[in-house]
């Protein structure tokens, strides 16, 4: 059975075990929370990102969640600046067209802060005179900064972006720089 492991990446980490591109750099990566030999991660999650990241020591099972022709739903908490209405909800459902191409129809609703949401730090910037808001957006591309390039396509940029699931592996309550072993189909 392949082994796999679920970690919540906190804000500022990067998505890989070394940082090679910069030697001495004082940028955190996973190997300063995860030192189980073997493991590689699935995808990647933007270092401004948080989240569900998911790691495995099987190639075939990493080709399988992180390569865009499998199409594995990845659902994230998205907090935007400003308030959407229904025509930017429904662009979005629809797909809007990027620079590289129109994105495929994403899954999106409107949703309360998620609850037990930790700190962030540093903290988003709050601004009195901006409402924000939170949505659920779930997509099945992997187009790098994707969920950003969405949000700001209709006038809602993002502010904090969390990914919560990817296909059945579920962030659940899990703190961030913590993980956990799960089962290869996330059940």
């Amino acid at each position: 059975m392949n082994r796999v492991i679920l970690f919540n990446k906190p804000y500022g980490v990067l998505s890989q075990f070394t940082d090679k591109g910069t030697e001495g750099s004082p940028r955190p990566t996973l190997s300063a929370y995860i030192d189980e030999k073997g493991f590689y991660p699935a995808g990647r999650l933007d270092r401004d990102s948080e989240g569900l990241m998911v790691l495995t020591d099987s190639g075939p099972l990493q080709a399988r969640i992180s390569h865009p022709k499998y199409k594995l739903a990845k659902t994230y908490w998205v907090q935007v600046e400003g308030t959407p209405d229904d025509a930017a909800l429904n662009a979005l459902r629809s797909g809007v067209t990027l620079k590289d191409g129109k994105t495929a129809p994403a899954k999106v609703s409107q949703i309360d802060a998620p609850a037990n949401l930790w700190d962030r730090d540093p903290p988003v910037r709050f601004r009195k005179s901006v409402p924000d808001a939170w949505l659920s957006i779930t997509i099945t591309e992997g187009r790098n900064r994707q969920v950003r390039r969405m949000t700001a396509h209709v006038g809602l940029p993002t502010l904090r972006l969390i990914r919560a699931q990817v296909g059945d592996w579920q962030l659940n309550n899990m703190q961030p720089g913590t993980w956990r072993f799960s089962s290869e189909t996330g059940r």
